[in-house]
């Protein structure tokens, strides 16, 4: 049988409530699925299903014996390990190989057998790229220069969930299962990850509510819906028009079902009194307690709401001019000219630490320029939402108290009204939002924008922690809205559908973008190609140099070799002599390679090799470190 992950049966209860009912699903080696559903309906629990830590109930799952399994942690606990080493601790085979080796180099008696098979196990599973690879990881996904030996204890929360990402990325794997893994992308990280993962050769699940983001990586969909697990063949855009035409067919069956039952009924009603017609009147009945019933098609969003603008409007709402920004005397984009009419549909673009964040704080007041004029119009009423404002939410306070916070004089069944449209309904909405999760607080969040009628609405990265439905409903609350909108998002559905402009931070500048999304991302690969090129002009100019005046050069070089001729002879001699103990380091472990030397016949001359062996590495270390003392005085005397 060919190997494959498969569920048979499987029912998983929380409580009194089952997340999955005898469920099934069979998932074949190298597809790509993207797993979907409603929040609560079971997404993380399939995961931990698959990765060992629950159990279910009733029924059974068969994960292939030899398949690794490499998932995202959602969280990060305090550890002072560099950034590198966090990642590169994703490939346990390799840490393992690394601490066995490091033990039998500190046991002398160690067998050299061992040590050559955990050379060759190295070299097996590419250890000697190993940091560079990580390197690489962290590069695409957005990490700085030099990030990489900071302490991961440095890093907000956010950036240590990508090192959690790049740390499963890492991790050589036959299933990759990844939770939500572009909640704290932006853009540019977000597009490298979908390359990434285009060309993983593993079997992957991937919990997603970025619509995009699985249309160019999945080829199958699974969507938990009461407590079964279905099936549908190609991507999300696949999903929707399958799923719409199911619950179409669906819709039709239901009412060609209640005109059958509409027709039953009358002729029971008819003729149950007749003894005449009483026997088929009773087979009526019976066929009416027989008949399936079809459930109506509920395909309405829990989600309805829209922003209502502000009345008022100021032409401009907001002008920027001549303006500098940055923080105290650090430049961060100059001469920016931007204004801000009701009719303005902006989405903003740019590479990681170009500038994006610091522009949108100055949008939204809690920015001061450097230099330049900012004026707002006499109506402008901004809303703003930023990932930040979630943590300033009262938790101790309810999704109905932050509302008549801002409107005491407001109706209790106005207020619930109007939060029953964000899906909080009844008692939830007059709950402490201390249990909420991100998503409630930023629905919350959005609510409360709505609640004040804006006429600018300013969105960093709105639809973190939303669901489809969510992120659909705010997709079409926007479209709606009649003010201006201003949006950073990894969310290229939102985008394309909600802007009608992009504008570049890049170079210190803000510029227009002539180009939609796929143009950004073949401007990228373009910027990252340029970067590449200027890195070899550099190599080569610095090459070119070193040929200047070479005569002058060879000149005042032959005078320092004279001058330093002592300390360059005994740098060759010790140079000379560690190349005689490696070579003789090479034989003795060559001969301790040998299966032969391990017969009992040859215990005396195994056990005097090991004797040379372990003389020879104190041998060469002696020798390294009086060739390093010697290096450091010929480097202090030349200079």
């Amino acid at each position: 049988m060919r190997a494959m992950i498969q569920l048979q049966n499987v029912s998983v209860q929380r409580g009194t409530k089952f997340l999955l009912d005898a469920a099934d699903l069979t998932i074949y080696p190298g597809q790509k699925v993207g797993l979907i559903g409603a929040n609560g309906t079971g997404k993380s629990t399939l995961f931990q299903l698959l990765l060992g830590t629950l159990h279910s109930d009733t029924g059974t799952l068969d994960i292939p014996r030899q398949w690794r399994i490499a998932h995202m942690a959602q969280e990060v606990g305090h550890t002072s390990r560099s950034a590198l080493d966090y990642v590169l601790d994703g490939d346990s085979e390799l840490r393992r190989l690394e601490q066995e080796i490091a033990e039998a180099n500190a046991d002398p008696e160690q067998n050299g057998e061992k040590l050559a098979h955990l050379y060759s196990d190295m070299e097996n599973i590419h250890a000697y790229t190993a940091p560079s690879r990580a390197q690489q990881l962290l590069n695409g996904l957005g990490f700085a220069a030099g990030d990489d030996k900071r302490p991961v204890s440095d890093f907000s929360g956010g950036w240590r969930i990508r090192l959690n990402l790049a740390q499963a990325l890492m991790c050589p794997s036959d299933l990759l299962l990844l939770d939500e893994p572009t909640n704290h992308l932006d853009l540019d990280a977000t597009l490298w990850l979908e390359e990434w993962l285009k060309r993983y050769p593993g079997t992957l699940i991937i919990i997603s509510h970025d619509r995009d983001f699985l249309d160019n990586i999945v080829d199958r969909i699974v969507n938990i819906e009461k407590q079964k697990l279905d099936n549908y063949s190609g991507n999300y855009s696949a999903f929707e028009r399958q799923r719409a035409e199911k619950l179409a067919q669906q819709q039709a069956s239901y009412e060609k079902q209640q005109e059958r039952i509409a027709h039953v009924e009358s002729y029971i009603r008819r003729f149950r009194a007749q003894a005449t017609k009483a026997r088929q009147a009773q087979s009526r009945i019976k066929e009416l307690e027989r008949m399936e019933k079809i459930a109506p098609a509920h395909i309405d969003s829990p989600f309805s709401f829209t922003f209502k603008c502000n009345d008022k409007m100021s032409v401009p709402l907001v002008h920027i001019a001549r303006a500098t920004i940055g923080y105290d005397t650090k430049v961060v984009l100059d001469k920016v000219e931007l204004s801000i009419r009701a009719e303005t549909r902006i989405g903003l673009l740019g590479p990681n630490g170009a500038g994006k964040s610091s522009l949108v704080k100055t949008l939204a007041g809690s920015l001061p320029l450097i230099a330049g004029d900012r004026t707002n119009g006499e109506h402008f009423k901004l809303g703003y939402f930023a990932q930040h404002q979630l943590e300033a939410l009262d938790i101790n306070a309810s999704a109905a108290l932050h509302i008549q916070r801002l409107s005491p004089a407001a109706r209790e069944q106005e207020i619930r009204d109007f939060l029953g449209s964000f899906d909080f309904h009844g008692d939830r909405a007059f709950e402490p939002i201390t249990h909420f999760s991100g998503g409630e607080k930023a629905r919350l969040a959005l609510a409360i924008i709505a609640w004040e009628k804006p006429n600018v609405l300013l969105l960093d990265e709105p639809t973190n922690h939303l669901d489809l439905e969510m992120r659909h409903a705010l997709t079409m609350a926007l479209q709606e809205f009649e003010g201006a909108v201003i949006v950073v998002s990894h969310d290229r559905h939102l985008l394309r559908n909600t802007v009608n402009e992009f504008l570049l931070v890049a170079d210190g500048k803000v510029s227009e973008f002539d180009g939609d999304l796929e143009d950004y991302y073949k401007w990228m690969q373009q910027q990252k190609a340029n970067a590449v090129a200027t890195e070899k002009e550099i190599v080569v100019a610095s090459d070119n140099d070193n040929k200047v005046d070479k005569k002058a050069q060879r000149q005042q070089s032959a005078a320092q070799r004279a001058q330093l001729k002592p300390l360059t002879n005994k740098l060759k001699s010790l140079e000379a002599q560690m190349e005689k103990l490696q070579t003789r380091l090479a034989d003795v472990e060559t001969q301790l390679g040998d299966s032969n030397i391990y017969d009992e016949k040859n215990k005396a001359k195994l056990q005097e090799l090991v004797l040379e062996q372990a003389k020879l590495n104190a041998q060469l270390e002696e020798a390294e470190e009086n060739w390093l003392l010697v290096s450091e005085e010929l480097e202090a005397a030349s200079q």
